[in-house]
């Protein structure tokens, strides 16, 4: 189902469900008022549910569920049961009509295809991803020269050497620090760069409106793509295109054993760094206000703001051109103290610099580093051409979620008029 058509459906089928009731309301007065109640109720419960996942999707469809039930026990009771099968049908086609309407999808402006593009492979990457895609292949059918990484060639050096003979477009097959790698590169000499999503998660692919699971098809973006920019963030002249991360979950992903037990690895380094007897090292900022800050726990820099919380798109970035660092702050729950929520907050900066007493663990994109303090991040606005297959979303699935119903109607009467 296309996002206007979705949208068509859900204003459709919200006003015939909420007419149904009205009309129950009014025929089968006091017993329509609960009807109508109900339906209302659950036209909230399903919003919550639709725009979170996990448990809050879980428990507003819950929720809408049995006060659709509700509502049909007591009309059964009555003599409209067929506006009532009118109203449930209503309802239940308007919701999912809403959930494809609110699915990214943006038309970014046709750029044209470069007439040496070259695609890096890392053949290693998720498990050997590509070669499953048969992405070397694909590329050539697309007349895109390839480069696979060999054991003990360095990344840098290729693809330096591509661009002294004549690279006019950069594909990176991979995780997301060889992207970054590889985006830095194309930033640098101004080309034209698309991220293919080899890697086991590709978290910049999913912000940038790549569909992760059409590994081949990204290789579009050169040949019928369309182009924007986005930023790149960079800490102590090295470039990241998702996050940094310092403290506890640094310390962790620096561990050898963190690849094979990731939770067990966290909660390890969360007692030995944070417990009795523990050393964490204390970190040292100050705020966009201009206020002192500490942390022991963890500090997460970002590329763009990220949405969190119990919601729909909830780790994934709206936007990537932004202009801003996020910054996150995450203080533990201290049992002494009496404190037992854990909190965090979240800042938005374009520069930001982090003291600290001795080297720090660093997760760069997930990779482990060590780096003297003191940390300068920045923030390089449009800083780097992306090209994108035309076919794939174009925007991160958090770049459409609304913020409330009333804004929610206002999008959905847009996707319909295609603005």
């Amino acid at each position: 189902m296309s996002r206007r058509l979705g949208a068509v459906v859900a204003l459709l089928g919200g006003a015939i469900a909420l007419a149904g009731a009205l009309y129950v309301f009014v025929s089968d007065f006091p017993r329509g008022l609960i009807v109508l109640a109900c339906v209302l109720a659950a036209f909230g419960s399903a919003w919550y549910g639709l725009l979170r996942r996990g448990a809050g999707r879980l428990a507003g469809i819950g929720a809408a569920a049995l006060l659709i039930v509700l509502a049909v026990a007591t009309t059964i009771s009555g003599d409209s049961e067929m506006a009532l099968l009118l109203v449930v049908v209503a309802f239940v086609t308007g919701v999912g009509g809403a959930r494809a309407a609110f699915r990214p999808n943006r038309s970014l402006p046709r750029a044209p295809a470069p007439s040496h593009p070259v695609l890096f492979i890392n053949p290693w990457s998720g498990d050997g991803r590509a070669a499953r895609a048969g992405l070397a292949g694909e590329a050539e059918g697309r007349g895109i020269e390839t480069v696979e990484l060999q054991a003990g060639e360095d990344l840098a050096d290729l693809v330096h050497a591509a661009v002294e003979r004549g690279a006019d477009g950069l594909a990176m097959a991979g995780g997301d620090g060889s992207q970054a790698l590889v985006a830095a590169i194309a930033a640098e000499h101004d080309l034209p760069y698309a991220c293919i999503p080899s890697g086991t998660r590709n978290h910049f692919a999913l912000d940038l409106g790549v569909d992760r699971e059409d590994v081949a098809g990204a290789l579009d973006a050169f040949v019928d793509g369309g182009e924007r920019y986005v930023d790149l963030g960079e800490v102590n002249g090295r470039v990241f295109v998702n996050n940094v991360s310092l403290g506890v979950y640094a310390e962790a992903v620096g561990q050898e054993q963190y690849r094979e037990s990731k939770l067990r690895t966290l909660l390890d380094t969360l007692a030995d760094t944070l417990g009795p007897g523990g050393e964490a090292v204390e970190l040292r900022w100050i705020d966009p206000e201009g206020g002192d800050q500490r942390s022991t726990a963890l500090i997460l820099v970002s590329n763009n703001v990220y949405l969190l919380g119990p919601t729909l798109g909830s780790g994934t970035r709206p936007r990537m051109d932004e202009g801003v660092l996020g910054i996150v702050d995450f203080h533990p729950r201290i049992a002494s103290s009496g404190d037992v929520v854990v909190r965090w907050r979240e800042l938005k900066a374009a520069e930001l610099e982090v003291q600290a007493d001795a080297a720090l663990p660093v997760g760069i994109d997930g990779e482990a580093v060590s780096l003297s303090p003191p940390l300068r991040f920045r923030i390089r606005p449009a800083a780097l051409r992306v090209r994108i297959a035309r076919s794939h979303p174009g925007a991160s699935p958090s770049a459409d979620i609304p913020h409330g119903p009333l804004s929610g109607l206002e999008q959905l009467i847009r996707v319909v008029f295609d603005r």
